[in-house]
């Protein structure tokens, strides 16, 4: 697919005075002080970019897998639970040109999942139920349907997909996830999502191909699949237990196969930090394209 122009309904931004600070004033900071005993003790959180990533598990959970962060969907744990996407009255006109009322690709048991106040999807499809390679769109619904921004090549895990995600199976989950938690080892670069920069997301080793797996962390968006909403990228909170994995993130690509999360180039996720909008009600839909038609 051709690389389209960014999303133009996005409002101009300016710099902020507390880019550069760790935590920004305006967010919340209470979450970081819980986790500083422990990530003081251990800097091997759970994220997806591979098995020598971090030393350990951590403090509360030290048999946790490396690679794996976790994600909860709109209305609980798992997927979200919205209805069928809404209409807005208009529909786009009939021409090559127009958006398209549905999002390209999504068959309606995935279009289910979706909230209903949703306007922001960011929507990765696989290339298939075995394969770590897909590619991801964010795409905004505006009066006239689904409009679409650029198409980047993305990474998920080495095994491909499923649809019963468990700890260290090597797949990423398919589903309909909210977003709404950022962070990474840089400063926040202007997101709208709460972000907190943090040495936790320090990362070191190889992955599955022998790559360095440094950087990998340097922005993230997590991924709500059995996690909590609103805390911190780094919380070890596992409302569907731990057996179902977690730490599933959107990172910075690391040119391989991730244990889990999705990854992209790290100029695309500076540039999806920067357009995600917490009043669109982000969500990332996920999975093969076989699975994502159904």
């Amino acid at each position: 697919m051709a690389s389209r122009t960014r999303l133009t309904s996005r409002r101009s931004r300016t710099p902020r005075p507390d880019q550069q600070a760790s935590v920004s004033p305006s967010r919340p900071v209470g979450r970081l002080t819980a986790l500083a005993v422990t990530l003081a003790a251990s800097t091997a959180l759970t994220g997806c970019a591979g098995g020598d990533a971090w030393t350990g598990g951590s403090a509360s959970n030290p048999s946790a897998a490396a690679d794996e962060v976790t994600h909860t969907p709109a209305d609980g744990p798992g997927t979200a639970q919205g209805k069928a996407l809404p209409k807005d009255g208009t529909s786009a006109e009939s021409t090559p040109e127009a958006a398209p009322e549905e999002l390209p690709g999504v068959g309606p048991r995935t279009l289910a999942q979706i909230p209903q106040n949703t306007r922001q999807v960011v929507l990765v499809t696989g290339r298939g139920k075995d394969s770590s390679d897909s590619e991801a769109v964010v795409y905004e619904r505006t009066s006239a349907g689904w409009q679409p921004g650029a198409t980047w090549p993305a990474h998920n895990a080495l095994n491909g997909w499923t649809d019963d995600h468990r700890l260290g199976d090597g797949r990423s989950p398919i589903g309909v996830f909210t977003l709404t938690d950022a962070g990474g080892l840089l400063p926040d670069p202007g997101t709208e999502l709460p972000y907190d920069q943090s040495t936790g997301f320090t990362i070191r080793g190889t992955g599955s191909l022998g790559e360095p797996l440094a950087g990998s962390f340097d922005y993230v968006v997590a991924i709500n699949y059995n996690r909590k909403p609103g805390l911190t990228p780094l919380d070890w909170t596992r409302p569907l237990g731990a057996g179902k994995g977690g730490g599933i993130w959107l990172h910075v690509d690391h040119e391989g196969p991730t244990q889990g999360c999705v990854s992209l180039k790290k100029e695309h996720m500076r540039e999806l930090l920067l357009t995600l909008d917490p009043g669109l009600h982000p969500v990332v839909v996920m999975g093969d394209a076989a699975s994502l038609r159904r």
